[in-house]
């Protein structure tokens, strides 16, 4: 594959790409930690993140979250 193909195909399978590196992290994890301790990892890695976007602004978040909880509210 050239480059060309192969940023073509990266950019049309992101979502599977970062899927399956996160799943393979979390597996990684899993045998090398244990389940609950990589849970919580997770959470913790999670919670700094919407942390993290809030603090730089986050309005794409909050329409996310706004969207998914408050949608039959409006």
């Amino acid at each position: 594959m050239e480059r060309e193909d192969m940023h073509a195909f990266f950019k049309s399978h992101k979502g599977k790409i970062v899927g399956v590196l996160a799943g393979l992290l979390f597996g990684i994890l899993v045998l090398a930690v244990g389940f609950w301790r990589s849970v919580f990892l997770a959470i913790c890695v999670t919670v700094g993140y919407v942390i993290g976007s809030v603090y730089d602004g986050g309005s794409k978040l909050r329409m996310f979250l706004r969207k998914m909880f408050f949608n039959d509210l409006t």
